[in-house]
């Protein structure tokens, strides 16, 4: 799935207001109400929004977007960002690396590097990696969910807390315009917390639809993490935010 140019600032219009009605947004494009109608139609069908009388909005923040959906969006700029998060990752280096689509394409651009040590809660992650005869890769324990194939629970986050580690490669599903970090499933977050506290640097992968995108539970703060790898510049609201904490923001856009 891709979204046309109108399309993408639909979604980045309802992000920061949480709702866009119809007739404006068609009178703000040039376009009829009708055109408009069938882009919001193709969003909601791909659950990237929720129809709502005479507009739409952000699905509820008490659940994500499902995988399957999600790997598909944004494929070429989520290589984008891997293939800059790679560049900083040197040969022979020890990592965390979670759950999250993102996260699944900086393994595959880390396939090229040598002699690395993975510790993942991910199982196509570890599927991809363990591929490498060089490389040692570390399965934690804990529930499988058969969703994404991410292990979560109390004995993830008790496996992980063994290591320290160089590197933290993490994912989030929303930050807040106060630099809030936000995700949906409260185990997930709390196997995301031990990785931040046993790693050395974290590395946030994220693209620019997570900006003021709303989600049910908190993770931790901007300051919490060493740098942020997206595509597009961030609002100026994080932009400051990150600048405060001392927080790195490398924008890697698609050629």
């Amino acid at each position: 799935m891709r979204l046309n140019s109108r399309q993408q600032e639909i979604m980045e219009l309802v992000q920061r207001q949480g709702f866009v009605s119809i007739e404006p947004m068609a009178r703000n494009f040039g376009v009829t109400a009708q055109t408009i109608r069938r882009d919001i139609n193709y969003l909601c069908d791909n659950n990237l929004l929720q129809r709502y009388h005479g507009g739409a909005g952000m699905p509820t923040s008490a659940a994500n977007i499902d995988y399957s959906t999600r790997r598909g969006q944004l494929h070429e700029e989520k290589q984008h960002i891997a293939t800059t998060v790679a560049a900083q990752i040197p040969d022979n280096a020890s990592l965390f690396i979670n759950i999250g689509t993102t996260n699944e394409e900086v393994a595959q651009a880390l396939m090229g590097h040598n002699g690395l040590r993975v510790i993942t809660n991910n199982l196509n992650v570890a599927h991809l990696m363990s591929a490498k005869e060089d490389f040692e890769v570390i399965v934690a324990s804990g529930v499988v969910r058969a969703a994404d194939r991410g292990v979560v629970g109390e004995a993830t986050m008790d496996f992980i807390s063994q290591f320290i580690v160089d590197y933290g490669i993490i994912g989030i599903s929303g930050i807040d315009m106060d630099g809030t970090l936000l995700d949906f499933d409260y185990r997930e977050v709390r196997v995301s917390q031990t990785i931040i506290q046993h790693s050395r640097r974290v590395f946030l992968v994220t693209d620019h639809t997570k900006f003021g995108r709303n989600a049910m539970v908190r993770l931790g703060n901007i300051g919490d993490v060493s740098a942020i790898f997206t595509d597009q510049e961030p609002p100026p609201e994080i932009l400051e935010i990150a600048e405060a904490a001392g927080t790195a923001i490398h924008i890697t856009p698609p050629d």
